[in-house]
């Protein structure tokens, strides 16, 4: 009889299905995406919004401008080289904790130039930097934000 009840069962049919390691799968994918998704979104870019409910206080801007033909100013004044600047910003950034630097760069101007004076501003101790854009000819943008408004960066 022993061999009759073996004989049935090697027609290879499966009566249930295990899910747990399905279940285990499915909850590992869950957490890796809610892990990759918070760091997605951490990393957008932060917006320092402006503040109107007093006109009290005024931030100081540290502006830096570079043009085409090699020339630096800041603040309007020519400064003889790009070197220059972090010593500038050194010593507004004593004067004002809360210094803003805005970079003005002409399309002409060479990327690694422009890099070297963001990279004068973060050693000066400057965080809060933006980059001056020009609007688009054609371009509708909302009516709520400023069309020339400077840019941050993380």
């Amino acid at each position: 009889m022993a061999a009759n009840s073996s004989s049935s069962d090697d027609d290879g049919l499966i009566a249930g299905i295990n899910v747990t390691p399905l279940v285990d799968v499915t909850l590992v994918l869950l957490i890796i995406f809610m892990v990759t998704a918070k760091i997605i979104v951490s990393q957008g870019m932060p917006m320092d919004l402006p503040k109107a409910a007093s006109g009290e206080s005024l931030q100081t801007v540290f502006s830096v401008e570079l043009s085409a033909d090699g020339k630096t100013r800041v603040d309007s004044n020519v400064v003889p080289n790009d070197e220059v600047v972090g010593k500038l910003a050194q010593d507004a950034k004593s004067r004002n904790k809360e210094l803003r630097a805005v970079i003005r760069a002409d399309q002409k101007v060479e990327h690694g130039r422009v890099i070297h004076v963001l990279d004068l501003l973060k050693r000066a101790g400057v965080a809060k930097i933006a980059f001056a854009v020009s609007p688009v000819a054609g371009d509708t943008a909302p009516a709520a934000a400023p069309p020339a408004a400077p840019q941050p960066i993380p």
